[in-house]
């Protein structure tokens, strides 16, 4: 995996970011979701230098990622500020203009940054997930109990920050971890068990609550919309391909089509194949 990129440190106005980048064309930025870096992106990364300028980096919080001190908002891990690094990131690059694709946490990066800079994100992928005031709003059992660390990780520190140090295992991977890269687990854990990780991780999901789901909010309020052209995949097998995702995103872009993946919630990473196809077809097209 990465055979076509380098891995740099590159920084930022707030930090130093841990970046992977490599192949020629337009630009195009991938954003990792949690527990994970951008070693998630490895199954289809070079498949895609093959088109693009493609830009992975680490998220804060997350990997090698930036780790600046908190606030009593949690801002400095909110997705906009999380933005402010990718923006600078991608100038660094000479990306004035790009396309963007993001799983998880950092779909919810990704669609922060198309809705809040349409001057800058050309098009827009976002894989399985719903926007995260979307999924406040629907919360029940099912929910509930599917996203339990939602409601776990933003819970005041340290309480939850001991918890997730005393666990052996990511508890957010399971037994599909067996079906990654070995050595994507390898750097997952060796980050995961960092105790700045660590904290970095329930800071995103504390801004998630409560930062990011009110910027989502007055969204709704102001009726405001994504204008990038967006591409949604979800896996048909999690919860979110259960919830008729497309419904939602309607609503919040001007422009959306999707696809649902026959796997969990790791697309790039359970159905690399298929993924791929669906992520060439929309950005090529």
């Amino acid at each position: 995996m990465f055979d076509r990129f380098t891995l740099d440190e590159i920084a930022v106005p707030e930090g130093v970011m841990r970046v992977r980048h490599g192949g020629e064309g337009p630009p195009l930025l991938l954003i990792h979701g949690c527990p994970q870096t951008s070693m998630m992106w490895g199954p289809i990364a070079d498949d895609l230098a093959e088109h693009f300028h493609v830009v992975a980096p680490d998220l804060r919080g997350y990997g090698g990622g930036p780790m600046p001190e908190t606030t009593p908002d949690h801002e400095p891990y909110s997705k906009r500020a999380m933005n402010r690094d990718q923006i600078a990131l991608m100038r660094h690059f000479g990306h004035d203009r790009f396309m963007v694709a993001g799983h998880d946490r950092g779909a919810r990066c990704a669609y922060r940054l198309a809705m809040d800079n349409p001057e800058i994100v050309t098009k827009l992928a976002v894989l399985d997930i719903i926007p995260t005031a979307e999924v406040y709003r629907s919360t029940d059992f099912t929910l509930a109990s599917a996203y339990w660390h939602w409601f776990f990780l933003p819970r005041a520190a340290p309480g939850p920050e001991r918890m997730l140090a005393a666990t052996p295992d990511i508890p957010f991977l399971g037994a599909l971890a067996a079906s990654m890269p070995a050595e994507s687990v390898a750097e997952y854990e060796r980050f995961y068990h960092r105790p700045q990780n660590i904290h970095g991780m329930c800071e995103d999901y504390r801004a998630g609550m409560g930062i990011d789901r009110m910027q989502d909010e007055e969204d709704i309020a102001a009726g405001r919309k994504i204008q990038a052209p967006t591409l949604v995949l979800w896996g048909e097998r999690g919860l979110v391909g259960r919830r008729d995702p497309m419904s939602v995103w309607r609503r919040w872009c001007v422009e959306v089509e999707g696809q649902g993946i026959d796997c969990g919630h790791f697309l790039p990473e359970e159905k690399p194949a298929e993924t791929l196809a669906a992520l060439k077809a929309f950005f090529l097209r």
